[in-house]
């Protein structure tokens, strides 16, 4: 039977890192979850839209550390890049930031919101960062909800979204916490891969039927092999929960041919939606 989901080709630019020379820019990264690499010698950024046209993607999800520069002439460039492939940049992923950090969350804030200008600057509608990196606690709760909503505030032409990612948002039960102390300001993307254990799929079907957009992630049950079957389920899990955003494709395995292993997700997918 046919998955009643959006069949736009999508992607999460995450997905090309290494065909991006693993690229991470200056400054982009100051927790250091990511190294700064600017001589990975990958594919310019300015050059991917095209070739996502090529391979057969309509939308994509851009991590922000590609962006060698924040200029406004630079964002122009990228941005007419986008459209000139016909690649709708579907949401700017802001990949750093702890709002909720006891000695630095103010400060973090105010990175993350210069990244929304920069969303602004680029087109996008949307914007995720992430909800915090602190265990979950009503009292950390209430900071990430209030610091996002004042984020949304600041950038109302924006649609801000969080991720059930990271040290606060751990499960279902304080994901959906957060959205409620939220009140519909900010938003959800869910991913089918950051969550871990037997009750995996639960979870997200706990929570994925409030999502706006997703990353639907690829594991691996042997280097460069595919789980299709947790894929399958992984879709299977985003329909039946009423889901109807975007299918945002994200290979995060051992194969440096990353294009490869992306054609053979959107088979899986396309199989899943005829």
């Amino acid at each position: 039977m046919a998955l009643a989901l959006d069949p736009t080709p999508a992607l999460h630019t995450w997905s090309l890192f290494r065909t991006m020379g693993r690229y991470v820019a200056p400054g982009s990264a100051p927790s250091g979850a990511l190294a700064e690499n600017t001589d990975g010698g990958g594919l310019p950024l300015l050059e991917l839209p095209a070739q996502l046209a090529a391979h057969g993607f309509a939308s994509a999800q851009l991590c922000h550390f590609y962006l060698p520069t924040t200029e406004a002439s630079y964002l122009a460039e990228l941005r007419a890049a986008f459209d000139a492939a016909g690649v709708d940049l579907e949401v700017l992923l802001v990949d750093d930031g702890d709002v909720v950090h006891p000695e630095h969350g103010r400060e973090q804030q105010r990175w993350l919101g210069s990244w929304l200008d920069v969303a602004e600057q680029l087109g996008t509608p949307r914007v995720r960062v992430p909800a915090g990196d602190q265990l979950p606690s009503e009292e950390t709760l209430a900071l990430s909800a209030a610091r996002l909503r004042e984020l949304a505030a600041e950038h109302p032409d924006l649609r801000v979204l969080t991720e059930n990612w990271r040290g606060l948002l751990v499960d279902a039960a304080a994901t959906r916490r957060l959205l409620e102390l939220l009140e519909g300001e900010v938003g959800l993307l869910v991913d089918t891969g950051n969550w871990d254990g037997e009750d995996k799929y639960r979870q997200i079907a706990a929570v994925a039927g409030q999502a706006e957009c997703s990353q639907v992630k690829a594991r691996e049950f042997a280097p460069g092999v595919l789980d299709e079957a947790d894929l399958e389920q992984s879709l299977e899990v985003l329909a039946e929960a009423g889901y109807a955003g975007r299918l945002s494709l994200v290979y995060a395995g051992s194969d440096d041919d990353e294009w490869g292993r992306l054609a053979q997700m959107q088979e899986i997918v396309r199989r899943a939606l005829d």
